[in-house]
């Protein structure tokens, strides 16, 4: 028999690649500087490490023969969650939650035990006491009869006590503080973190009890552990947004029991996170009309339209450099527009300061939002006020030309929903169905655009 041994290993973080030595990029995904060194034991523990992911044997099947009925899924009694998970919780799933320290991750993952009594959950902690737990529950509200607390980080132990309660539903807070005893090395590390999620993994397979996993991210923005570790679970969705703020963005990010052009928005309240089924009502304007440097784009986030206030500021460069800075939107974007502006349509902004910001603390990245930032940008400049009930959907391209963008008439149906009465889109886009109340202009480039919306002479 083997005797047990321990090397030193250096493990990728962005990977999970091995190597004998420490190497400043990794040769199997290109990253530099993640190397971390690690500890790993060979020889019998190793055996009992590979044995213990191994799932129940069986024989291999035509795949005709395979049951190709759709899978059973769980209501998690929050709408928004079970729309971007393709419609509930999928049976013996595996699920990943992750976000910065503070968004509400712990928030949404203890809302769902208490709005849902019904469904047996285990919350596993690694972080926080029972009592802490508590103390939270009694602040959110709701029926804690169905939610059973467990305080544990050793996976061999957890995995015991629900294999012995079977509930419906398990939560673990989080993977960075679980551990197994297969593997000698401290949690958090890489192999701790591909160990446990495999175990996971294997337990909700033979089981069919679906987990929520809580993860943290790194400062890049990124999941923290191994990239292996996202390959493993079944879903990763993260939350998005300024953590000061009260908005909160869970993006769908990898399903494979649904779509990953969803979006749920949350608003965070003294009792947790809310819903918010509409959210154009909380981003379009909250203030008085006859404001200039504001804008409303009617935008497409995955399937879901909604519009967006776009806000902008022109002054002059109180220093030699202009400035150009943007909160939500691409900086290098921004300085495109500002050069597609000056050189296709004469506006001379190279020696001034342009400030953007979108609205709700959102991060976007539809091209359908350029006609809305200089539009936003211009109205600043000019100080000319565009009318409140007045929106924009369109792509600008290098020589000035108006793009059209995809699904133009879920943003005008959207934008007529919300009582505006003017839409700006290209000349090119496709909109047969136009609902009642809306006047849809179409424009071909921006000195038309101008033309149409400040009434200038360009």
């Amino acid at each position: 028999m083997a005797s047990v041994k321990e090397k030193t290993l250096w493990f990728c973080t962005s990977c999970g690649n091995e190597s004998p030595k420490w190497m400043g990029r990794c040769p199997a995904c290109g990253e530099w500087n993640t190397m971390v060194e690690q500890t790993k034991v060979t020889g019998k523990s190793s055996r009992q490490v590979q044995s213990s992911l191994q799932g129940p044997s069986s024989d291999p099947i035509p795949l005709s023969a395979v049951n190709s009925t759709e899978e059973h899924r769980i209501s998690l009694c929050n709408g928004e969650l079970d729309r971007i998970l393709g419609g509930g919780m999928v049976e013996g799933s595996l699920v990943l939650i992750g976000g910065e320290p503070g968004i509400g991750k712990s928030t949404l993952s203890l809302q769902i035990p208490l709005s849902c009594p019904a469904l047996k959950t285990l919350y596993v902690t690694g972080e926080e006491s029972v009592k802490q737990v508590k103390m939270r529950a009694s602040r959110l509200g709701g029926n804690d009869s169905g939610c059973l607390i467990y305080s544990e980080t050793l996976m061999e132990n957890i995995l015991e006590q629900a294999d012995r309660i079977r509930p419906d539903l398990m939560v673990v807070d989080s993977v960075q503080t679980m551990f197994s005893r297969n593997v000698e090395s401290s949690p958090g590390s890489v192999t701790q973190i591909r160990e446990t999620a495999a175990l996971l993994l294997r337990f909700c397979k033979q089981t069919g009890i679906p987990v929520i996993l809580i993860g943290h991210i790194t400062k890049e923005g990124s999941i923290a552990g191994p990239k292996i570790l996202e390959h493993i679970v079944d879903v990763v969705l993260q939350f998005e947004g300024d953590n000061r703020g009260s908005y909160r963005l869970l993006r769908s990010i990898k399903n494979r029991f649904g779509s990953t052009s969803e979006l749920a928005v949350f608003e965070m309240t003294g009792k947790g996170l809310r819903e918010v089924s509409n959210p154009s009502e909380m981003l379009i304007p909250m203030h008085e009309e006859g404001l200039s440097g504001v804008a409303v784009s009617a935008m497409l986030d995955g399937t879901r339209p909604f519009l967006i206030e776009v806000q902008a500021l022109v002054s002059s460069a109180a220093y030699g450099t202009p400035q150009r800075s943007a909160t939500g939107f691409d900086v290098r974007r921004l300085n495109m527009l500002l050069a597609v502006l000056e050189k296709r349509a004469g506006f001379k902004l190279s020696v001034k300061d342009v400030f953007l910001n979108m609205a709700g603390g959102l991060k976007v990245n539809d091209p359908a939002c350029d006609m809305a930032v200089i539009c936003a940008v211009l109205s600043s400049n000019f100080d000319f006020a565009i009318p409140s009930d007045v929106c924009f959907a369109a792509e600008v391209g290098l020589s000035g030309e108006i793009r059209p963008v995809g699904q133009t008439e879920r943003r005008v149906m959207e934008a007529a929903r919300l009582g505006f009465r003017k839409i700006y889109v290209s000349s090119f886009a496709s909109c047969d169905n136009i609902p009642e109340g809306i006047d849809v202009v179409r424009v071909a480039d921006v000195p038309a655009l101008c033309r149409s919306l400040f009434k200038t002479g360009k």
